[in-house]
């Protein structure tokens, strides 16, 4: 079993900037993927961010605001987010593809945390 811890969320300004932390723990043999999704009220979940091992992947919306980085030794993901927009607000979702020690291959969610930004 993996678990996910997401922190970082909060109520900041237009223009304002949050870091979003989410740190894996329990059966990891590797990760292979880390992400970051959002939802909206009323809206689908959508990709924000990716990053493996060997490249970083964004959603057009974000592209020079956000920057996702991620500690392997930690097993953690971050989420930079500046320049921030009313349209950013939603709840963000840490997400990663892990291969436990089984070799097995899973994707995890985390719980969320949501970020308010005020016009």
């Amino acid at each position: 079993q993996v678990q996910l811890v997401e922190s970082g969320g909060g109520l900041v300004q237009t223009g304002g900037s949050l870091r979003l932390s989410c740190a894996a723990s329990g059966s990891i043999f590797s990760i292979d993927a880390m992400g970051w999704y959002r939802q909206a009220p009323g809206k689908q979940r959508e990709l924000v961010a990716t990053i493996t091992s060997d490249s970083t992947n964004y959603a057009d919306f974000v592209k020079g605001r956000f920057a996702i980085s991620r500690d392997n030794g930690k097993n953690t993901v971050y989420l930079q987010m500046n320049s921030l927009k009313p349209e950013d607000t939603a709840v963000y979702y840490c997400n990663v593809i892990v291969t436990t020690f089984s070799r097995h291959e899973y994707r995890y969610w985390g719980q969320g945390t949501q970020v308010t930004v005020s016009s």
